[in-house]
């Protein structure tokens, strides 16, 4: 008998994830995958005990399972105030979008957080 070895090693994200109950864990997979396909070379790390995308060396986007939501941090005071009226569907402060666990946030306003956050880390 072969035995098949995987290459494929658990990040700290998935190890995160394993600790989340599936409902949000889905939730939290599908944020993971869309910030992926929009920074394919952003690099996974737990920044402040959350699951976070970092790119050049810099948080990029964080997003926790929290009890009564999903938490989205885009590391950046600017881009939740620069996207605020398109946010007014949410609970946010300064640092953090709460989304319901009945309302997931849609692609196109997760790809314009990416997309300012981005921005700010170019530019900086």
């Amino acid at each position: 008998m072969v035995q098949i070895r995987h290459n494929h090693s658990m990040t700290a994200i998935d190890d995160y994830l394993t600790t989340v109950e599936p409902s949000k864990r889905k939730e939290l997979d599908r944020i993971r995958a869309l910030a992926k396909q929009t920074v394919p070379d952003a690099e996974e790390a737990i920044v402040y005990g959350m699951p976070t995308l970092k790119y050049r060396n810099k948080p990029l986007l964080g997003f926790a399972a929290r009890k009564n939501h999903i938490g989205i941090y885009p590391y950046s005071g600017q881009v939740i105030e620069t996207l605020q009226d398109q946010l007014q569907d949410y609970s946010s402060s300064k640092g953090a979008i709460r989304i319901p666990l009945d309302r997931p946030i849609s692609e196109e306003m997760l790809q314009q957080i990416i997309h300012l956050r981005l921005l700010q880390i170019t530019h900086s």
